[in-house]
């Protein structure tokens, strides 16, 4: 397909085919299809606000691409947060300049007994203390939250990790990537529903997947306030994980210490400032990147990831990648990668990995973009702080 694009804005390419441009960090034809077609409609929605952003680790996601910023006015997208509400990142140093493999492998052992992984949950609830205070009306929230006192501190699966790596600074640094498991999954598919049920009732001409909700609405206030319960209930989430990791390198390494805790989602929406207007901004598969801020990119469980300083670019609404991004879907990964070559791979760069056979191929080095061509692609997005070479990953 043909598309009409400058390359005026500072070098990045712009598509100028639908009521607002779209800015990308990367070439058009580094996007798949899918992806530009999504961005395309996200373009052309009556309440989205000055331009669409585009971050160079962008693919295909559900209705919106991930690794899109949409800014809008006056209305809440469910589905331009997505599913797991307050995915993000987290990471820590170590008091560790080196680490053995013996120890490695026996730290992990123990994450791999206190962590549950993929659709596992913990067998008895967990410490209510780690939940967020529900303040105001959360009746999904409520609906969910026995349940989610089993799922606190627990992995999730897909894209998810626990890494462990070292660091250019010279130390050993831990990050750990998951969201808010089922209660973000739930919040977020009831809203889209309602969202759907009220652009149909207002006849509103947009696309089913980027069903809106009106801030004139109840259901603004209710899906904002829940969502906002998501964000934390992730964060808690990662907290506890966090926990569990610190006390297998405890139990293993008794005179390490921890400090430097960073984190970061890369699902959410928030009402932020931009160009002189107060708009809300959604962020689904990009991270914020204000003037100064920390953050953290990652690569595959192959490569290397970063922990950078936002610049606050204007023009990206002060947001970068969340990661590498995927460079084919989880089925073209399964059917087509070399399983004994990625594990090759993996065992040339010395990682303790989590490939055990070919349906673990989506999540092979292979199924990524490159890390450095993303990198090179947002050099006026963040500053690079710190190189991350992993060594050890847990994989849901």
């Amino acid at each position: 397909m043909e598309h009409e694009k400058t390359t005026d804005f500072f070098g990045k390419a712009v598509i100028e085919t639908e009521a607002l441009p779209i800015k990308l960090w990367l070439e058009a034809d580094q996007l798949d299809e899918g992806a530009l077609d999504q961005a395309r409609d996200l373009a052309s929605l009556p309440y989205a606000f000055r331009h669409i952003a585009i971050m160079p680790d962008s693919h295909q996601g559900y209705g919106m691409p991930i690794g899109g910023v949409l800014a809008t006015r006056g209305a809440l997208v469910p589905n331009a947060v997505g599913v797991d509400i307050g995915c993000g990142m987290c990471s820590l140093r170590t008091s560790l300049e080196e680490i053995d493999t013996d120890d490695l492998k026996a730290i992990l052992a123990i994450i791999r007994e206190t962590v549950p992984v993929g659709f596992a949950r913990h067998k008895t609830p967990q410490d209510e203390a780690w939940m967020p205070e529900r303040k105001g009306e959360l009746p999904i929230v409520d609906q969910e939250y026995d349940k989610a006192l089993y799922q606190v501190g627990t992995l999730g699966g897909g894209n998810h990790f626990i890494e462990v790596q070292k660091g250019s600074d010279g130390h050993v640094w831990i990050m750990i990537h998951s969201g808010s498991r089922n209660l973000g999954f739930t919040v977020a598919n009831h809203y889209h529903e309602v969202a759907k049920q009220l652009n149909d009732a207002a006849g509103e001409c947009v696309p089913e997947d980027l069903a809106h909700l009106p801030e004139a609405s109840e259901a603004f206030a209710l899906y904002r306030d829940e969502m906002n319960y998501c964000i934390e209930f992730a964060l808690a989430n990662r907290q506890l994980m966090m926990e569990r990791v610190k006390a297998a390198f405890t139990e293993v390494l008794p005179s390490v210490e921890f400090s430097h805790f960073i984190n970061k989602p890369h699902n959410f929406a928030a009402e932020e400032e931009h160009f002189g207007e107060r708009v809300i901004v959604h962020r689904k598969g990009a991270t914020r990147a204000r003037a100064g801020e920390w953050g953290m990119i990652p690569g595959s469980q192959g490569t290397r990831s970063f922990l950078v300083k936002g610049k606050g670019e204007a023009y990206s609404f002060e947001s970068c990648s969340h990661g590498a991004g995927r460079v084919m879907s989880r089925a073209k990964a399964r059917k087509t990668l070399d399983f004994k070559a990625e594990v090759e791979s993996l065992k040339q760069r010395g990682v303790l990995h989590a490939m055990r056979g070919r349906k673990d191929l989506d999540e092979a080095p292979g199924s990524y973009k490159d890390i450095d061509t993303v990198m090179r692609n947002q050099t006026d997005l963040v500053d690079v702080q710190v190189e991350l070479e992993p060594l050890a990953v847990v994989k849901g």
